[in-house]
């Protein structure tokens, strides 16, 4: 299927309702969904990522994009599963212990999703336990976010944790880290923003199969 030049500009756009409209009149058509969102909602959001790099957009532009795809997401998600739709991969996201702030966070969730993985959304203020549990859950990745320098500490113990378990891949971010305190702690990866996280996931993908 081609890409469906009304839904890649709809999510561009943020225009929800034109997603859900588009979505909606595929379902009842017994259309293939699935290659909607692969070829078309996908690379949406992958376009959004490239922008946001390079700061044509910001975090609003990115929000409003992301509540388009998830309108669509909702619409399909019971027939992705009743179809087996496979994911690129389960992914866990969570902000480190001590910190509870989240925006960057919510954006890496957003465009992994996008991305077409399944994400595991930890909140903030997650122990190693709670990684633990999502790894246990299915996450072959684990990303963690911290926007204090007295919280990002807590990155190394979350290495440190999984440094034994060979199918575990940690990728740190946030303001105040960067790829040197990433290689001093060992992490797998280091993404700057959140479109830098979906390659690094696609980069460990790969690595694991």
């Amino acid at each position: 299927m081609a890409r469906n030049e009304e839904l890649y500009q709809a999510i561009l756009k943020g225009n929800r309702n034109k997603v859900q409209e588009i979505f909606q009149e595929a379902i009842d058509q017994d259309k293939d969904v699935s290659k909607l969102l692969d070829d078309s909602m996908i690379p949406a959001m992958r376009e959004m990522g490239e922008r946001f790099s390079r700061n044509e957009i910001y975090v609003p532009e990115m929000l409003i994009a992301a509540r388009a795809m998830q309108a669509g997401l909702t619409l399909i998600e019971h027939i992705l599963a009743r179809n087996n739709y496979k994911s690129l991969g389960t992914i866990a996201v969570g902000t480190v212990k001590g910190d509870l702030h989240d925006i960057g966070k919510n954006l890496v969730a957003i465009m992994l999703k996008g991305a077409g993985y399944e994400v595991i959304d930890l909140g903030t203020n997650c122990s190693v336990e709670k990684f633990g549990e999502a790894v246990t859950a299915g996450a072959g990745i684990v990303m963690c976010s911290a926007l204090l320098t007295t919280t990002m500490i807590y990155m190394e113990e979350v290495v440190r944790y999984f440094k034994d378990n060979n199918n575990v891949k940690v990728v740190i971010g946030g303001a105040p880290v960067t790829q040197d305190y990433a290689d001093s702690i060992g992490a797998h990866g280091y993404g700057h923003d959140a479109n830098e996280a979906v390659k690094i996931a696609e980069r460990l993908t790969n690595a694991i199969v």
